[in-house]
């Protein structure tokens, strides 16, 4: 019971910081990536689906949040204007990977390897807004991503042992949030 609570915690906490980024995207005051964001909603999807086929439990909730999430920012960006949609080698790579991972994972029924073609595509989709937070942080604000590495902590504190199915979405997401938030909050003047 303890550990829905904190997941479900996470999750609204995550959702606010969503919200929030949400708001500072219509108000033009941050300019997300498209790409990247759009494929943050695939990926994880990908791990959700094979997460639950491996019977993970709860945990899997905050996947599915952080396919969802994402999704809502890509959705909305298109209302700024001032939006990223440049498509890149890298871009259309990690596309091709989370497409492959489920069309593995199909084909062998091997769910681990659907979560393994997850995590290269959301690290390697995260570079450029890692970039971005570094390079042109008034880009971006921190506090939405510090809400994601808060609800990536609280899933990895409910795990009673950690396997490659149930804890590595989840830490590769929290660190990936983390660096982004310090990158972020680090070249704030």
């Amino acid at each position: 019971m303890i550990a829905l609570f904190l997941i479900l915690l996470g999750i609204f906490i995550n959702g606010i910081g969503t919200a929030q980024y949400i708001i500072l995207t219509l108000k033009g005051k941050i300019k997300p990536n498209k790409v990247t964001f759009f494929i943050w909603s695939i990926a994880p999807f990908v791990a959700f689906l094979a997460q639950t086929a491996k019977g993970v439990g709860v945990q899997t909730l905050m996947t599915l949040s952080v396919s969802i999430f994402p999704l809502s920012i890509f959705l909305i960006s298109f209302v700024n204007k001032k939006s990223y949609w440049k498509i890149t080698k890298i871009d259309l790579f990690c596309g091709l990977l989370s497409l492959l991972g489920l069309l593995l994972w199909f084909l062998m029924k091997e769910a681990n390897l659907a979560i393994l073609f997850s995590l290269f595509s959301e690290a390697l989709a995260t570079l450029p807004t890692m970039i971005k937070a570094y390079s042109y942080p008034e880009t971006e604000n921190p506090l939405p991503w510090l809400a994601s590495v808060i609800s990536g902590l609280l899933t990895l504190a409910t795990l009673a042992s950690y396997t490659f199915e149930n804890s590595a979405f989840p830490i590769l997401y929290t660190v990936e949030m983390f660096l982004i938030f310090l990158f972020s909050f680090k070249n704030k003047k």
